[in-house]
């Protein structure tokens, strides 16, 4: 399995207890989909390793999770830190124009007013608001996920139509 067929599910914050367990940070919106895992991918110096689940107790958007021959203290503090991923293909389906975030790198984005501005780098989840990630005119260019101006995203097209606030592009080619 590699990292192009798995998507990041979350990480390893911290150790739990001193029988093995770990707690599991899930970086998703709806953890509640995930409750029915028996085992992840963790990333042990830059290869998907599997590793099965003995138990799994949800806890909103984490979990104190038992991997199977994880017995002590010291083996649960040797997986703090690490990437859990799980294969795309686990994925639950989205509805009309939903889409998962790594579904858009390479989209082309479009805005409104001024056409065809570039393709979709990639997606940052900040704490605050996601931002998409394109290059425009050779710069890095920041674009809020906001309802009001990520509009709506075609699969099959692979664009993405956003209605950019005046200014926004200035302000990164003016640096």
């Amino acid at each position: 399995m590699t990292k192009e067929d798995c998507f990041e599910l979350g990480k390893i914050t911290k150790t739990h207890g001193i029988k093995g367990e770990v707690i599991l940070w899930l970086d998703v919106d709806f953890p509640e989909d995930y409750e029915e895992m028996d085992s992840v991918f963790l990333e042990v110096r830059g290869e998907l390793v599997p590793f099965f689940m003995e138990s799994y107790q949800l806890r909103g958007n984490r979990a104190i999770v038992k991997f199977e021959d994880c017995d002590t203290f010291e083996q649960a503090e040797g997986l703090v830190n690490l990437q859990a991923f799980l294969p795309l293909e686990v994925l639950p389906e989205l509805a009309g124009e939903q889409f998962y975030y790594h579904e858009v790198i390479g989209f082309q984005v479009i805005d409104q007013k001024e056409g065809p501005l570039g393709l979709v780098q990639t997606v940052y989840s900040m704490q605050a608001q996601d931002l998409l990630v394109m290059i425009y005119q050779n710069k890095e260019v920041l674009i809020p996920m906001d309802s009001e101006i990520v509009l709506s995203a075609d699969k099959n097209a692979q664009t993405i139509l956003v209605n950019l606030p005046d200014g926004l592009l200035d302000v990164y080619l003016n640096d």
